[in-house]
């Protein structure tokens, strides 16, 4: 099972990504403004992945990645990928995996006094 694991950036903005069984991360969400905004995209997601499109692409330096789209919106940029094989293994984990993941949340300094 993968998981989702939503941060704060340092310009104070929320993003989510999501990683494999083997904690890698596959995807990064966009920006958001706050938590509740990315909690939602992701319970948007997760009830229409079978909708979602992913446009694949290849870098000048050969490397592959693909976009998360449900109705011309950009949701999520994979990371770049080595090769097209591992681009499709990463593709069908999301596809396979993304409905039953949990959701981690790292987006307080809980560590932190």
């Amino acid at each position: 099972m993968g998981t989702f694991a939503i941060s704060k950036k340092e310009n104070g903005l929320f993003k989510f990504e999501f990683n494999s069984r083997k904690g890698k991360t596959l995807l990064t969400s966009q920006s958001y403004k706050t938590k509740e905004e990315c909690e939602k995209d992701i319970d948007f997601l997760k009830n229409r992945i079978e909708n979602v499109s992913f446009l694949k692409f290849k870098t000048p330096a050969g490397k592959f990645f693909f976009k998360m789209i449900h109705n011309g919106h950009i949701h999520g940029i994979s990371r770049k990928f080595t090769t097209e094989l591992l681009l499709l293994k990463g593709l069908d984990e999301i596809q396979s995996k993304f409905t039953e993941s949990e959701i981690l949340d790292f987006s307080q300094d809980i560590f932190f006094d």
